[in-house]
C-alpha cells in the first residue's frame, strides 16, 4: 500500500456518573484506532460542565502520558487521530477542536472530508467569522454554534447545518452535558455504538469498543444523529435514506482486520479477495505471500483458493507506521527500506506470488519487488486486491488527481514491466459488490469506477486552506 490518506479516527465515551479514568478509556480507544491517523491526537474531557482539552502532534502513546490522564477526570469525553498533510502539518488543526461561545462550549471530533469547505468557510469570513486553522472540522463547528443561537437544543443545530455539508463526515460532538454522534447521509466513513454496562461509547471501528471492553450494539445508521443525555439515547433519523455509500477502502485497505462495519467483517473481506484473485489471475507459483499489514489476509485467501502454500516472505519492522502517514514523498520513499525487509529463506529459488491491496504510484511496490528478487525470488507474480484506481477520491481517501496515478498512466504490461514484475493482475472492479456480502449498506467505489454518490467538485476546487 501507497501513499494514501485516511482523514482520521474518532471516539466518544458518555458516563452519567463522574469517571477519574475517562481519559484513559478514551487513550485506549485512540490506541487501537491509531492506524487511522499518526500525525496528532487529543483528547477532551467534561467535568461539571467544565472542558479540559489536552493535544499534540505525534503518537497517542508519546504524547500522552499517567500524569495527563489523571488530570483529567470527568463524565464524558472524546477523543480523536489525525492524518494530515505537509501543509496542514500544525498543532491548530489537530483535534478534538474546543469552542468556546455564547450558548456555552463544544468539542468536536471528525473523520471526513467536506469538500464544500473552501466556499463554506468565505461565505462566513465575510460575515466576520476568524478561524484558526486550515482544515474543514473549524467550519464545522463555526456552522453549529451559529445555529445554536436560534434553535433549541446543540443537537437541534447539528440537525439544522447537515443539508449544508457536502462530502463525508462521521462526527463526535460533546456539549457541557451531551454526547453526539452523527454520520453523513451516505455513511461515507464507518461509526458504531457500544456500551460498557450504563455507559455509551462511539468509535469509528468496532476494534475501538473491543479495547474498552465495550459490547458492540449497533452502527450509526448513514444520515443518523444520535445524542446521548441524562444516560438516555435518542435518535434523530431524519437525514436517514435508502441510498448509501461507504468507502469500500474500508475494507481493501483503511479499517484494521479485527473490526466489523455495518455488519461485514473486515477480515472475510479481504478474504475473499483474496480468493477471487486466485480464480482472476491464477498463475503457477511455490508460494503466496502478503505485504503486510493489509495484504496479509487477502494473501491468505488468494492461497486458500490456489493451493498454492502461504508464507511469510516479507518481515515488517512494528516501530514504523504505515508509510502512507508520512507527509512527504522523500519520507515515503525511505521509509519503505525501514520498513519491510525480505526473508530469504521463504522466498529464495521460488515462484512468488506477492499480494498487496492496491497500487497508486507504483513506486513502493516496485521498490518491494526489486528486494524480493535481491533475495533470491525466480519470479514475482504481483497480484492487487483492490482495482485500478483511476479516479480522485473527494471524501477523505485522499486519492490524488488521476494524472498521479500509475494505472492511468500505463497499461497493465507497461506498468507490469516498470515495478519489474512478472505478470500483475488487479481484482476485477465488477467483484467488489462479492467482496462485502453480509454488509448492510451500499458503496462508494469512485475512485476505481468514477460514479460517485453525489456531485463532486472540478479538479481546481479540491484544494486545501493555504
Amino acid at each position: 500500500m501507497e501513499n494514501i490518506h485516511e482523514e482520521c479516527g474518532v471516539f466518544g465515551y458518555y458516563s452519567e456518573t463522574e469517571k477519574s479514568d475517562i481519559a484513559r478509556s478514551v487513550y485506549y480507544g485512540l490506541f487501537a484506532l491509531q492506524h487511522r491517523g499518526q500525525e496528532a491526537c487529543g483528547i477532551a474531557v467534561n467535568k461539571d460542565r467544565v472542558t479540559s482539552c489536552k493535544k499534540g502532534m505525534g503518537l497517542v502513546g508519546d504524547f500522552f502520558n499517567d500524569k495527563m490522564l489523571e488530570e483529567m477526570p470527568g463524565n464524558i469525553a472524546i477523543g480523536h487521530v489525525r492524518y494530515c498533510d505537509a501543509v496542514n502539518n500544525n498543532i491548530e488543526n489537530a483535534q478534538p477542536l474546543f469552542v468556546k461561545y455564547v450558548k456555552g462550549t463544544l468539542a468536536i471530533a471528525h473523520n471526513g472530508n467536506i469538500f464544500n469547505a473552501v466556499a463554506l468557510r468565505k461565505e462566513l469570513e465575510n460575515e466576520g467569522a476568524l478561524f484558526h486553522s486550515t482544515g474543514d472540522s473549524e467550519i464545522i463547528a463555526y456552522l453549529i454554534a451559529r445555529a445554536r443561537l436560534t434553535c433549541p437544543t446543540v443537537e437541534d443545530a447539528v440537525a439544522s447545518i447537515i443539508p449544508r455539508l457536502q462530502g463525508s463526515f462521521s462526527l463526535v460532538i460533546m456539549s457541557p452535558s451531551k454526547l453526539i454522534a452523527v454520520r453523513d447521509p451516505f455513511g461515507v466513513r464507518p461509526l458504531c455504538i457500544g456500551r460498557v454496562g450504563n455507559d455509551y461509547v462511539f468509535s469509528s471501528e468496532t476494534c475501538g469498543l473491543d479495547t474498552v471492553g465495550a459490547k458492540f450494539e449497533r452502527d450509526v445508521l448513514p444520515g443518523e444523529i444520535v445524542t446521548i443525555h441524562h444516560g438516555q439515547l435518542k435518535s434523530n433519523r431524519q437525514y436517514c435514506k435508502k441510498e448509501s455509500a461507504t468507502c469500500i477502502f474500508e475494507h481493501i485497505y483503511t479499517a484494521r482486520p479485527d473490526s466489523v462495519i455495518d455488519g461485514q467483517s473486515v477480515n472475510e473481506s479481504r478474504i475473499l479477495a483474496g480468493r477471487l484473485l486466485a480464480k482472476q489471475h491464477p498463475v503457477d507459483a511455490d508460494i503466496v505471500i502478503g505485504v503486510p499489514d493489509s495484504g496479509l489476509s487477502s494473501a491468505i485467501g488468494y492461497s486458500k483458493e490456489s493451493g498454492i502454500p502461504y508464507g511469510t516472505g516479507l518481515i515488517k519492522n512494528r516501530y514504523i507506521g504505515r508509510t502512507f502517514i508520512l507527509p512527504s514523498q522523500a519520507q515515503r520513499e525511505r521509509s519503505v527500506a525501514l520498513k519491510l525487509n525480505a526473508l530469504r529463506h521463504s522466498i529464495d529459488g521460488k515462484r512468488v506470488v506477492m499480494v498487496d491491496d492496491s497500487i497508486v504510484r507504483g513506486t513502493t511496490i516496485a521498490n518491494i519487488v526489486k528486494m524480493l528478487k535481491n533475495n533470491g525470488a525466480k519470479e514475482v507474480h504481483v497480484r492487487v486486491a483492490s482495482p485500478k484506481f483511476l479516479y480522485a477520491c473527494y471524501f477523505g481517501t485522499d486519492v490524488p488527481d488521476s494524472k498521479y496515478l500509475a494505472c492511468t498512466k500505463y497499461t497493465d504490461e507497461e506498468l507490469c514491466r516498470k515495478i519489474d514484475a512478472d505478470t500483475l493482475g488487479f481484482l476485477d472492479v465488477e467483484s467488489l459488490p462479492d467482496i462485502v456480502p453480509d454488509s448492510t449498506v451500499g458503496f462508494c467505489t469512485g475512485c476505481f469506477t468514477g460514479k460517485y454518490p453525489c456531485p463532486v467538485p472540478k479538479k481546481e476546487d479540491k484544494v486545501t486552506f493555504e
